[in-house]
């Protein structure tokens, strides 16, 4: 019996280039990718989803920013705890000094603070797709995976102190909703605490609000009843952490999706809202992503499904393949029709039908919809699949309605059940 080596580990750097959903160019600068037109339509899918998802429940859009004053990364404590990876100020007058964020929360810290809050309107859940930048050394950068400029689906959702409990819950949903939609397999939960020794001045805050905020987060994974790792000196500057892992083809462990739970930030820009009782207490601020940035998100797709992503964010969903210049003027209509129902299709009609075939299969386009003579004069197609199942001629019309109610499922099948 001959034994086949097992494929080689996916490298989404490799993979991301060869089917065009990401390069980068030296006069754009190292750890700043751009995101070429199958790359952009397969986020677009995402971030509409995850902006649809987070609609529902309950979360308000936002635009911030870029840039902020040096003092609010003075004031949020960014400047003296995380001052490593922040780029410098920009000098625009002897008074004034813009900086890069490195994050969005002292943006979404000030927007909660700009309109007086009342009890009734908590939990105030403000969410952003935004981009944000990392001065990351040289010797790290790589792909997707590490980079200085980022977009994260960020939000920041202000409540009560009784409400933490509650609202952490409802995160944890969206989490495990929102990675079973797109795809992603978890390797585990960690929980990031502060470190001990002589890591103080790695953290604000008092160590009670720590030992508070550990608690809570402790007591939200124990009743969520999944099992999790504690990793102390793991904790962002401001408070702990839920962590949610996943690991590339070697096993190697990232974070890609978050929980942190912030007493400080509130506190240092004297968040308030009005209580039944008429008195002015500070929220508890929870900062969570559902899956990160989509540069290591994507980073983390592309090798994970090798490519081939589920239809409903496959860059291109269909290709149409004429067998001769007869068959054209039907294939551009079934491709047309497909376009109008909302897919990505495409007319391929340079080289011989084998080459367009393979084509379409190195390009991990999930169906192609041959076109001859005898389907051109009965309004079928024959459609061949990602898999290499090929399906009896069907009406045009029929095999347009599959691709569409399985991207509208956002099945991971490429039949429905």
């Amino acid at each position: 019996m001959i034994v086949s080596d097992p494929p080689a580990p996916a490298d989404h750097r490799r993979l991301g280039r060869e089917l065009d959903i990401f390069d980068s160019h030296p006069l754009i600068g190292a750890g700043l990718p751009f995101w070429l037109p199958a790359g952009a339509a397969a986020r677009f899918e995402i971030e509409s989803y995850l902006r649809e998802l987070e609609r529902r429940a309950g979360y308000q859009f936002v635009y911030s920013p870029v840039l902020g004053k040096r003092a609010l990364y003075e004031r949020s404590g960014h400047s003296a705890h995380f001052a490593d990876d922040m780029f410098p100020p920009m000098r625009m007058s002897a008074d004034d000094e813009l900086v890069l964020r490195p994050t969005m929360c002292p943006h979404h810290a000030l927007i909660f603070g700009s309109r007086p809050r009342s009890y009734r309107d908590l939990p105030v859940r403000i969410a952003e797709i935004g981009g944000q930048y990392r001065a990351e050394r040289s010797g790290v950068l790589g792909g997707l995976g590490r980079v200085r400029a980022m977009s994260l689906n960020d939000a920041h959702n202000f409540c009560a102190l009784s409400q933490v409990r509650d609202e952490i819950a409802a995160v944890l949903a969206l989490i495990r909703e929102a990675h079973q939609a797109i795809g992603i397999a978890s390797a585990g939960f960690r929980l990031s605490l502060r470190g001990g020794g002589g890591d103080g001045d790695k953290y604000a805050g008092a160590p009670d609000m720590w030992r508070r905020a550990e608690a809570m987060l402790r007591e939200a994974l124990d009743d969520a009843a999944v099992d999790y790792v504690e990793a102390a000196g793991e904790a962002a500057f401001y408070g702990p952490k839920i962590d949610v892992q996943v690991a590339d083809p070697i096993e190697r462990e990232s974070s890609i999706s978050t929980i942190q739970l912030d007493f400080h930030q509130p506190a240092q820009f004297d968040l308030s809202y009005v209580d039944a009782s008429g008195d002015r207490p500070m929220p508890v601020m929870i900062h969570r992503s559902l899956v990160g940035s989509m540069e290591r998100l994507f980073a983390y797709l592309i090798e994970a499904h090798r490519g081939a992503f589920p239809v409903w964010y496959s860059p291109v969903q269909l290709v149409v393949v004429p067998v001769s210049d007869d068959d054209a003027a039907a294939a551009a209509g079934v491709a047309g029709s497909a376009v109008e129902a909302g897919l990505r299709a495409e007319l391929e009609v340079q080289g011989s039908v084998g080459a367009r075939v393979r084509d379409a299969a190195l390009r991990k386009i999930p169906y192609v919809a041959v076109i001859g003579a005898r389907e051109a004069a009965d309004g079928l197609v024959a459609l061949r699949l990602r898999d290499g199942r090929q399906l009896e001629p069907m009406p045009a019309v029929a095999a347009v309605a599959l691709i569409a109610g399985v991207a509208s499922s956002r099945s991971h099948e490429l039949l429905p059940d």
